[in-house]
């Protein structure tokens, strides 16, 4: 026999796995979940919230995180849902899962460094090319292309890549 909490435990999995696979719209070899910006999924009579936070209070992309989550959950079955926006705690990328900072590698852009936060507040921070692998880097701008990323160049390679900064 089947019990309601059997069936909330169910649709919470369901709709966490639906969510899990939508994918960050700025860096879409990540998803939300390699990010760690899925925070939860609760199931309370039949209606399924999703909280997610962003990885910048101001992201852009956050509207069509949100968006994607409402159609994976929709293409799932579950029509009755919300998506809820959380602020605090705040986001770090201590919450980033070890496949999404491999990901980032592979894809091209240098992942956080764990407890780099601080150092790179005083320029003593050494990001590893994510081509070749030299620590032998510099910053070119503290601003990249979105807001989570810093450009850099490879001094033994010479080539740019991203960084995805720390917080």
């Amino acid at each position: 026999m089947v019990t309601v909490s059997d069936h909330a435990v169910d649709l919470r999995q369901l709709a966490w796995d639906a969510a899990a696979c939508v994918v960050d719209p700025e860096i879409p070899v990540l998803t939300i979940a390699d990010l760690g910006v899925l925070r939860d999924v609760t199931v309370h009579d039949d209606a399924v919230e999703v909280s997610i936070t962003p990885t910048y209070s101001g992201c852009p992309a956050m509207n069509m995180i949100a968006l994607e989550i409402e159609v994976a959950l929709a293409k799932a079955g579950i029509r009755n849902a919300r998506i809820h926006t959380v602020l605090s705690p705040a986001w770090t990328t201590d919450w980033m899962s070890e496949e999404g900072r491999a990901k980032l590698k592979a894809y091209g852009i240098a992942p956080p460094q764990a407890g780099g936060g601080r150092r790179a507040l005083f320029g003593e921070q050494q990001v590893a090319c994510p081509q070749c692998g030299s620590t032998d880097t510099e910053v070119l701008s503290e601003f990249g292309s979105t807001s989570c990323k810093a450009l850099w160049r490879c001094k033994s390679c010479r080539e740019p890549f991203d960084y995805f900064k720390c917080h």
